[in-house]
């Protein structure tokens, strides 16, 4: 799976298992909505700093989000 894929799923887990809405995340993270559907969806690659942010607002941190069996995973490189 997409490196991407794997981060946005991870984001919609946290965010659902939060109760929160993406729009509801976008503020808190202080970024724009249709940007946290693109990430979620694997359609925009995220910059570091805007996951720093997400993640924060997400209640967590780099070690908690990432551990996860999906990141353990090889990434597959585009060809």
């Amino acid at each position: 799976m997409d490196i991407r894929k794997k981060i946005g799923l991870r984001i919609k887990e946290y965010r659902t298992n939060l109760k929160l809405t993406q729009e509801a995340l976008a503020f808190k993270a202080e970024i724009d909505k249709t940007y946290v559907n693109e990430v979620e969806n694997g359609k925009r690659n995220v910059s570091v700093i805007n996951l720093e942010k997400i993640i924060h607002a997400l209640e967590t941190d780099l070690k908690g989000f990432f551990d996860s069996p999906s990141f353990s995973e090889k990434v597959k490189q585009d060809a």
